[in-house]
């Protein structure tokens, strides 16, 4: 008899934004103190170059104000909150946007925790590959021996391991035989793709050299399917949850 898979790691999405405003430190530190030994989180660049955590390229949905994060200076941007009032009313008002150069120097602090950090394709498109990586990998140097640069951009993670990261995740938009052949042909040391791609398809995930990261996971029953599908990861913006679910009912 074939046992079980092991259970997948834990990614927190975004930091532990379930509880928390998205991609900002109070997240990642929540999702730390969950137990969180793998984080997400999103990067745009500022008009004046300086990389942000922020997943939308409209500041609006997390700060309430509308605008283009690549149109704003950083300390216009820092100057909105980003505790997503919509979500959360004035709970998190004072929660600034991090630059991405604070949350590695906090990471650098916790170096068995593991970071993925997603380059936005629109910033890519605004301030060009090369420039926009360079940013983020200057800013991550404190902490860059555990920061995964990841993006759907193949040109950027490639670009990204050029220029000295030490490993890249390519986030898939579909899994059909193209995107395969070209992860072959990349050889990222993860993937990343939607849970939704892979429960519509038969069968195992792809082997290859890379590990599966697949988002966005709620429950214990739907991660250990994807870990018996090849995932090693699962992504979930509700960490704590999850993390105690899985580990109540291996009791």
């Amino acid at each position: 008899m074939n046992a079980a898979p092991a259970d997948p790691e834990v990614i927190a999405h975004r930091g532990y934004a379930a509880r928390y405003p998205e991609n900002t430190l109070a997240a990642i530190e929540a999702a730390l103190a969950a137990g969180a030994r793998y984080v997400e989180f999103d990067v745009q660049l500022t008009r004046d170059g300086v990389p942000v955590l922020l997943h939308d390229r409209d500041l609006a949905r997390t700060t309430g104000r509308p605008g283009d994060v690549t149109e704003w200076d950083l300390a216009a941007v820092q100057a909105l909150g980003a505790g997503e009032p919509a979500r959360f009313g004035t709970r998190f008002a004072g929660e600034p946007v991090p630059t991405l150069a604070a949350v590695a120097a906090r990471l650098a602090r916790h170096p068995q925790v593991t970071a993925f950090v997603e380059i936005k394709e629109e910033s890519l498109e605004r301030f060009g590959t090369e420039a926009t990586v360079r940013a983020v990998l200057t800013a991550i140097e404190p902490a860059r021996a555990h920061c995964v640069p990841i993006s759907f951009s193949e040109e950027a993670v490639r670009c990204a391991r050029a220029s000295g990261a030490a490993a890249i995740g390519w986030v898939l938009d579909t899994l059909d035989t193209a995107h395969r052949d070209r992860a072959q042909a990349l050889a990222p040391a993860y993937l990343f793709c939607d849970h939704r791609d892979v429960l519509t398809r038969p069968g195992r995930l792809w082997p290859g050299p890379w590990r599966w990261a697949v988002y966005e996971v709620t429950t214990a029953a739907l991660a250990r399917e994807l870990a018996a599908r090849g995932a090693g990861f699962v992504e979930t913006m509700a960490v704590g949850e999850l993390l105690a679910e899985l580990a109540g009912s291996r009791r």
